[in-house]
């Protein structure tokens, strides 16, 4: 299968609780930010298909943290569960392992600040951010928000190969305040380990979030796959499978309440990368026959009120906001949004001998069918970092 990525992150500048593992790597502190902030969306989004990626949301607030001052500096630092003397080497670190060639798997991550010209910037904030996450600086004239916004937009197409053409609007720049305007993007293309047969791959029924059956195009493949059933501490139980790619250093994970009558709001409060990490005791090698359905989803968030609702609220304050180690002229986040899209589907690499084995057992074995609304995480083992996670009511 051919899984392919984008998201992007904008924030614009104008004039948690949870299992805890002991010691999380920084992917980790980032991504259980990023998977408090899908919490928050999916609380009001109970039947669409959502999808956000954790790590772009750590991202884009630690492109601001070299920045940030004074009480704004804690919020930030506090939500990321980072150490005060800033995480600068390990944030470096983080952004050459998740975009090492020995992944195999393309994950690419492009950083950029779009600056007003002549807005003066901290020499230290524009050099940090080189440094840590690889960040290009351009000028833009705001004044002209609509000629702007195109060669943002451009830059964007870009960087996600043409799939995502457009991140912003023109009216989300104001042509006098617009100081900074701050992108993250990352293009993910993971082949499947084990490849889904397009021959295979049959119109089958799909229990939809909103009690509708759906017929869905449902790819399956007989092979072994690594399965667990986890419980909530309410006592739910859910089901893991993990599909692993190519490069094995990233994998899909998809959560499947085991219960029929379970939605899967009630197991999605429970996710922490603590619980990621816990499933790898509850997973046992099996061969089974899988099922599940081709998907493709994107989705638009708003990030400013479930980060204010985790802590992070000064940035968004004209009076508050203190980004005094960014610029001498006070400015705030006006906008902070996301945009993700994901495809998933059986192409790859064709099947190799090992699978042809597996298909010759005489055993029947059982069929692990999802066919209800789900949850996918896309990690990278190495570092814990969650690329990216979804819920999915309707493939």
């Amino acid at each position: 299968m051919k899984c392919i990525f984008f998201l992007y992150v904008l924030v614009i500048l104008c004039g948690h609780k949870g299992v805890l593992s002991v010691t999380p790597s920084y992917g980790e502190r980032g991504s259980d930010l990023g998977i408090q902030v899908f919490q928050q969306v999916v609380r009001t989004k109970p039947l669409e298909n959502v999808v956000l990626s954790p790590h772009g949301v750590a991202s884009i607030l630690g492109m601001l943290l070299p920045g940030a001052h004074g009480e704004t500096r804690k919020q930030i630092i506090n939500s990321l569960r980072y150490k005060k003397k800033g995480p600068y080497k390990m944030l470096r670190k983080l952004h050459k392992t998740l975009t090492s060639k020995s992944n195999q798997d393309a994950v690419m991550i492009a950083n950029a600040m779009f600056s007003q010209k002549g807005f003066p910037m901290e020499e230290a904030f524009v050099a940090t951010n080189k440094a840590n996450f690889q960040c290009e600086s351009r000028n833009l004239d705001f004044s002209n928000p609509s000629a702007a916004a195109d060669q943002i937009n451009e830059w964007v197409k870009n960087k996600t190969k043409g799939h995502i053409p457009s991140l912003i609007k023109a009216d989300m720049l104001d042509s006098a305040l617009t100081r900074l305007v701050a992108v993250n993007s990352i293009y993910f293309r993971g082949l499947w380990k084990s490849c889904f047969q397009p021959n295979n791959t049959k119109m089958r029924p799909f229990n939809g979030g909103d009690g509708e059956v759906y017929k869905v195009p449902m790819m399956s493949q007989l092979a072994i796959f690594n399965i667990g059933m986890a419980t909530t501490p309410e006592g739910l139980k859910y089901r893991v499978i993990e599909l692993p790619y190519h490069g094995n250093t990233v994998c899909m994970l998809i959560v499947v309440p085991y219960d029929e009558n379970t939605p899967l709001s009630q197991v999605i409060p429970h996710i922490s990368t603590a619980t990621v990490q816990s499933w790898t005791k509850l997973m046992h090698m099996r061969k089974v026959r899988l099922l599940i359905p081709k998907f493709a989803a994107d989705a638009e968030v708003d990030l400013k009120d479930p980060l204010s609702a985790l802590g992070v609220t000064d940035i968004f304050s004209e009076d508050a906001a203190d980004f005094f180690h960014l610029s001498a002229d006070p400015v705030f986040v006006s906008k902070a949004l996301q945009k993700a899209k994901v495809i998933v589907n059986e192409e790859g690499t064709k099947a190799a001998a090992a699978t042809t084995a597996i298909l010759m057992a005489r055993s029947s074995p059982p069929w692990v069918t999802v066919d209800r609304p789900f949850l996918f995480l896309i990690r990278h083992h190495p570092t814990g970092t969650i690329l990216f996670l979804g819920q999915i009511n309707q493939p």
